[in-house]
Parts: structure tokens; C-alpha cells; sequence
């Protein structure tokens, strides 16, 4: 069973085609979703929640239509949104609590999912306090929390590292990494920082111009690339030009040097290059492709 199936879904706000006719099929696991802006990803969450009905077109969540059956879809998902939404005059203990109970579970199973999903968001000892005295990445905690107190199927975060510092960004990440592993979630993660999805997700889904561009997994776009990268203990820049000189590609990289690799007789050079030169071979190994290579044409990628 798909964890997402849309055909032909298409929205418009008035003369703008947020969505064209998209299709798109998903199985469960940890998804990354990127685009340009106004490439209709928002939208896309905005339909999958109920949010906004599509102009034509259909769109299901575990064989179930997001739109006739709504109220059903709702209960398996979780949502974190991007924007500040937060009660600050109450503490997350109450919150959270409360949006268990709106999601279905009763009283005490609630107060109790909640001390258990606030303690693995690592909010337990403060979970008391109004959240207005929440740091930034507190307040992105509790938000995290909600959408997990409920054990949904899905959840689906919006710019989870919105407003975080590089140390913050790298805790909300793990976090969202261990709810995959650990709880067995599938996630739908839209970011901007391609970087973000690279580390988290095991799927990327490319939109543009409400269309799809490319849905495979991480790897089928992170492959391994023609290129060595050399790293040696002592003057690179000696070695690049020894490759060179035998009639290798070879640039020199500051801390690296990266060898176009034609076959095994690259391989030979470099170690040769190495001894010739009495430099210390640290690491040879096969480059990978980064997301952000592919989408470096791209100004920025955000909703």
C-alpha cells in the first residue's frame, strides 16, 4: 500500500498553477521533499493535511482519499508546521497533552504518551514552564512533540530547523533521524537546506513548477562519481603536479587532491606519486556526488 498516491492533481489560485497534474506515488520510509520556490510543495502538504482541496485531480494516504475521508487521513498524521504557532502562556506539558486528547486518546493516556514523547524530545526536565521562557529550539522541540504524541503513521515536518543555530539544526536532525529509526515513522521532511536532507532522508522528492522532476531514492542521486579523492600526509599540491606531469587530471584541493579516475592505473599513479615524493598516503577513496552539486545552478531551494 503507497504512503502517498496523487494523479492528475492540479491546483490553481486563480491564474497561478500552484500544482500541474501531478503524480506521484511514495512508499513508507524517511522522504526528503525539495523545490525551487513556488514550486507547490506547500501546497502539496497544505492538500495531503486537508488543508486546501485540489482543483482536479486526486490525491490518497493509505488507500484512503484525503479528501472524502479526511477526518480518517488526520488521525494517521502527524504535523509540524513551519511557522511560530505556539500557546506561550501554557506549558508544553499542557499543550502537548491537549493535542493528544484532540487527536482521540483519552485523558490518562494522554498525560501519559506525553511525559514519554517529551522526554524523547528532551524537553522532560522542563516540561512544567510556560514555554514563553522556550528558547528557539525548545519551542521547535515541542512542536516535534505534538505531531509524535499521538503515534502517528506519518508525519509530516515543515522546515524542522527553522530558526536554529548549526548546534540546534544538528539535535533537531538527530531527532528526526532516531523518530524514523526507532519508532519506524514514515517522515515527510521539506527543507531548503539540501544538506539537511541528505543527512536525514532516505528518499528525495524534486518538484518544479508544481510538477515532478525526479522521486528515487537518496543514493540513485549521491552515486559515486569519476573522481578520486586523495588526502596525504605532506605537500599535496606536489602530488597533483606529479599526476599531472605522467598525464593524469589532477587538481589540488587545499587539503586534498582530486584525481580523475580513468581505471586501475590510476590507482597505481597515485601510490607511485607517493612514494616517489616520500609522502604519507592518509586516504584514497571514490568521491560521492552531493545534492548540493546537482542543484548548485539553484539560488535556493526554499517553500
Amino acid at each position: 500500500m503507497p504512503l502517498v498516491a496523487t494523479r492528475g492533481l492540479t491546483k490553481r489560485y486563480g491564474d497561478v498553477v500552484a500544482l500541474d497534474g501531478l503524480d506521484l506515488e511514495l512508499e513508507p520510509g524517511v522522504i526528503g521533499l525539495v523545490g525551487a520556490n513556488g514550486a507547490g510543495k506547500s501546497t502539496l502538504l497544505r492538500i495531503l493535511l486537508g488543508l486546501v482541496e485540489p482543483t482536479s485531480g486526486s490525491a490518497e494516504m493509505f488507500d484512503l482519499d484525503v479528501v472524502a475521508q479526511g477526518p480518517a487521513v488526520r488521525r494517521l498524521i502527524g504535523y509540524m508546521p513551519e511557522h511560530d504557532c505556539l500557546p506561550l502562556d501554557v506549558s508544553a506539558t499542557e499543550f502537548v497533552a491537549h493535542m493528544a486528547r484532540l487527536s482521540g486518546l483519552p485523558r490518562a493516556a494522554a498525560r501519559e504518551r506525553t511525559a514519554e514523547t517529551l522526554r524523547h524530545v528532551g524537553l522532560f526536565e522542563e516540561r512544567y514552564r510556560e514555554m514563553r521562557g522556550y528558547s528557539t529550539g525548545m519551542r521547535q522541540r515541542v512542536k516535534l512533540a505534538q505531531a509524535l504524541v499521538h503515534d502517528p503513521r506519518l508525519m509530516l515536518l515543515d522546515e524542522p530547523t527553522n530558526g536554529l543555530d548549526p548546534e540546534g539544526r544538528d539535535e533537531m536532525l538527530d531527532l528526526v533521524r532516531r523518530i524514523g529509526n526507532d519508532f519506524g515513522l514514515s517522515i515527510v521532511m521539506s527543507s531548503h537546506l539540501l544538506a539537511e536532507i541528505e543527512r536525514v532522508c532516505d528518499y528525495l522528492v524534486v518538484i518544479e513548477g508544481g510538477r515532478l522532476v525526479q522521486s528515487d531514492r537518496i543514493g540513485a542521486f549521491t552515486g559515486r562519481t569519476e573522481t578520486l579523492t586523495v588526502e596525504v600526509d605532506g605537500d599535496g599540491a606536489a602530488l597533483a603536479a606529479y599526476l599531472r606531469d605522467h598525464g593524469h587530471e589532477a587538481r589540488d584541493e587545499r587539503h586534498v587532491v582530486a584525481v580523475d579516475l580513468v581505471d586501475r592505473a590510476t590507482y597505481d599513479a597515485v601510490r607511485d606519486g607517493a612514494i616517489s615524493l616520500g609522502l604519507g598516503l592518509v586516504r584514497i577513496e571514490q568521491r560521492r556526488q552531493r545534492l548540493e552539486d546537482l542543484f548548485e545552478d539553484e539560488v535556493e531551494l526554499g517553500a
